[in-house]
């Protein structure tokens, strides 16, 4: 495959099209940029009028997805996913150095060899910059999942959270209101339940009480775009991911560290002496549901003129394996897994964590027919097996 058009976007903002390369001669807009063409109309042609009743009878089977923070664990999986499907993926993303920055790269590299991939340099909290992303290309379906994460990382980097979380995800907002596209889907998360101890989480539980800054960056985006899909009836998703981990996993997640540790025979940090349980759930399965999520955007049963009247169309849904797991049996798991003992340094609770996440997922079975299929020991093999293949 040929390497897909790599779209460089800053403050200057500059579009490079499809077959042409940066320095080539080209003839630019007024504006100083090259819009791209679409079946010999220009996106500000097709941007001129958002009919939603014509756009899903005029359904391509392959789709045009933008994906926020697609250099990033999910966003890289999902990006994959769907190149291989045949739909065309925009991948936008800040390579912030949060985590290892060669690592998002390594993912990028191979999306990049995909001719139906492009990608994009850009921080969602840049208003222009996301403004411009939406006027020059028409979306069918906007996946946002750039955001800033870590539940530790937000008590000491507040800034860091507002600006990617809460700014960030305005903007696309904004972006989506002014597109319209098919559907938005956004990522949430398991720490909007906070210490609720009735288990397990289900969407219809109190989320009103978040224990860390993350966790209410999260429950702001639900009410946020709760109230962009009453306004403007955009159909809008939100997936509470729950402990989502697998190969080109976030090394600040606990099972990259444990088994970075292990291998070097160096401590690792057990919180709450290893008492917590976790719903981990493997990215292939996450994967799976979010594309079927991707493809049924939930429906308002307005007929009228009034775009604010009637049932939203804005669904949240709980996406987890349904199966937690005792942490001191996952680190027992890695153990066996990389045939080295851990050294432990056991930890009391740290601020702003839970002691168990566990998803109700009844929902989105009914709805969706998503099932997650990997135990917990095939998923923690398959990731070690990763580990120990790309740091050698």
């Amino acid at each position: 495959m040929t390497m897909g058009p790599v779209w460089i976007l800053s403050d200057s903002l500059r579009f490079l099209t499809p077959g042409r390369t940066e320095g080539a001669d080209s003839s630019w807009g007024p504006d100083g940029l090259d819009r791209p063409v679409v079946g010999g109309l220009t996106v500000d042609t097709l941007n001129s009028s958002f009919d939603r009743t014509e756009k899903y009878k005029k359904r391509k089977t392959y789709m045009n997805i933008l994906i926020t923070g697609g250099a990033g664990f999910i966003g890289f999986h999902l990006s994959k996913a769907l190149l291989d499907k045949g739909d065309t993926v925009t991948g936008i993303d800040n390579l912030n150095d949060y985590y290892d920055v060669e690592l998002k790269k390594a993912r990028l590299e191979i999306l990049k060899k995909y001719d139906n991939f492009s990608f994009i340099l850009m921080d969602i909290a840049n208003r222009n910059a996301v403004k411009e992303l939406f006027k020059n290309n028409e979306f069918n379906i906007v996946v946002n999942l750039a955001a800033q994460a870590g539940v530790r990382y937000s008590i000491d980097n507040p800034d860091a959270y507002v600006d990617s979380n809460l700014v960030g995800f305005a903007n696309i907002l904004e972006g989506c209101r002014h597109s319209m596209p098919d559907h938005l889907v956004y990522a949430s998360s398991s720490s909007v339940y906070g210490a609720n101890k009735k288990m397990p989480f289900s969407t219809d539980d109190n989320v009103d009480h978040p224990v860390s800054l993350y966790a209410a960056t999260k429950k702001s985006n639900e009410l946020m775009a709760h109230a962009y899909s009453h306004l403007y009836a955009i159909p809008v998703t939100g997936l509470r991911f729950f402990t989502v981990y697998g190969p080109w996993g976030r090394p600040d997640m606990a099972y990259f560290k444990f088994t970075k540790s292990i291998l070097k025979g160096t401590p690792i940090d057990v919180y709450n002496h290893g008492k917590m349980k976790r719903d981990f759930t493997y990215i292939d399965d996450i994967v799976k549901g979010v594309i079927k999520i991707m493809g049924m955007p939930p429906v308002s049963d307005n007929t009228g003129d009034n775009l604010a009247a009637g049932k939203k169309a804005f669904k949240i849904y709980n996406i987890g394996n349904n199966m937690p797991v005792k942490l001191n049996y996952f680190i027992e798991t890695l153990e066996k897994l990389i045939g080295k003992k851990a050294v432990k340094n056991m930890l009391p609770m740290q601020p702003g964590d839970v002691p168990a996440t566990y998803a109700d997922i009844d929902e989105l079975q009914a709805d969706t027919g998503f099932k997650p299929e990997t135990s917990i020991e095939d998923g923690l093999e398959r990731f070690v097996k990763w580990y120990r293949k790309f740091y050698g």
